[in-house]
């Protein structure tokens, strides 16, 4: 007997020396460490997460039914200084790069929004930002893109314009992939402007949808795709024309088309992600939650109070879950970036 509970002993003693190890190597950790561990989206997010993924569980959801759907702009990247990613890039190709002839139109609205009067969402500003990479190839575009990720980003210190991502949001990200959900972003940008800054989350071309416009082929002219035959010596080039702006209804439109599945977890910040929101959580067979970021941190962010009071209210009222970039975030860009 006495043989027999100094076995236990030896075995309970080495089972906390080895947990303990774990834990201090890293290999046991808790989710969301950016996270403030007061925040209700955090609480909410970890209890939804653990209840879909056991098995046996009533709300267990299929690994294959795991789509969880994120904005860009202001939800997992900044956009309030000064502005979008993809307006400030097409600042840039009108207003810094010498190769690029731009049309005054172009240069009229480029110089107004550097000087602060940013343009309302148009058919003409899309139109003005196709248009403005018109002939380049894929590689090119890519290539202007990635060169500008690198520029140094207004209104902080020791933050690149590629490295803009919200960290604790990066986390969220992460800890769906830990757990086999497929994540996308879904975005008003344009697809092939964020997919090389959807490479810093690690996610695939394929589970980036965006805003487009046309490619063609070098040889293609002014025919219709049905009427040109992609040809040896032909390379992809940028058509200059916008197809659809990729808010609002557009946004569950895509989804549907594009992924086929009905998502069960949507990330916004604006009402344009209202409808990707809603989609998700209403009338689903699963288990869904939608959140809505708060722009409410004047600190550490270019926040805007009002707007992030708005749309709380508009949290109360659909049931999205707020989070508050003041209150819920130990912090936005890491550390080491400070605001001017």
């Amino acid at each position: 007997m006495k043989t027999d509970l100094l076995k236990r002993w030896h075995i309970h003693i080495w089972t906390v020396i080895i947990l303990t190890a774990f834990s201090l190597t890293g290999c046991v950790s808790k989710p969301l460490t950016l996270w403030n561990d007061t925040a209700p989206a955090k609480t909410a997010l970890i209890g939804y997460v653990k209840a879909v993924t056991s098995k046996g569980s009533p709300d267990y959801i299929p690994v294959e039914k795991r789509i969880a759907v994120f904005d860009l702009d202001g939800t997992l990247f900044l956009e309030t200084d000064p502005t979008y990613f993809d307006w400030c890039l097409f600042e840039h190709r009108v207003l810094d790069d010498p190769s690029y002839k731009a049309t005054e139109e172009q240069l009229a609205a480029a110089k107004a929004s550097r000087n602060g009067t940013f343009p309302t969402l148009s058919s003409n500003r899309e139109r003005m930002v196709s248009e403005a990479y018109k002939g380049l190839t894929i590689a090119e575009f890519d290539a202007f893109i990635r060169t500008f990720m690198e520029e140094h980003q207004p209104g902080f210190i020791g933050l690149k314009r590629g490295d803009a991502f919200y960290k604790p949001m990066v986390e969220v990200v992460q800890y769906l992939v830990k757990n086999r959900f497929t994540v996308y972003v879904i975005s008003g940008t344009d697809r092939l402007t964020v997919r090389p800054l959807a490479e810093k989350l690690n996610l695939p071309p394929s589970q980036v949808i965006g805003s487009d416009s046309t490619i063609v082929a070098s040889g293609q002219g002014d025919k219709d795709g049905l009427e040109y035959t992609f040809s040896k010596g032909d390379t992809l080039l940028l058509g200059g024309k916008n197809l659809i702006k990729n808010l609002q209804m557009n946004k569950v439109s895509i989804i549907a088309r594009e992924i086929g599945v009905q998502p069960v977890l949507a990330f916004g910040n604006a009402f344009s992600d209202a409808s990707m929101v809603n989609y998700a959580i209403q009338g689903n067979k699963y288990k869904a939650l939608g959140f809505m970021l708060l722009c409410d941190d004047t600190t550490r962010e270019y926040g805007n109070p009002a707007k992030a009071d708005k749309l709380l209210k508009a949290c109360e009222q659909n049931g999205w879950i707020p989070v508050s970039m003041r209150d819920d975030w130990k912090t936005i860009y890491g550390d080491g970036v400070l605001k001017k």
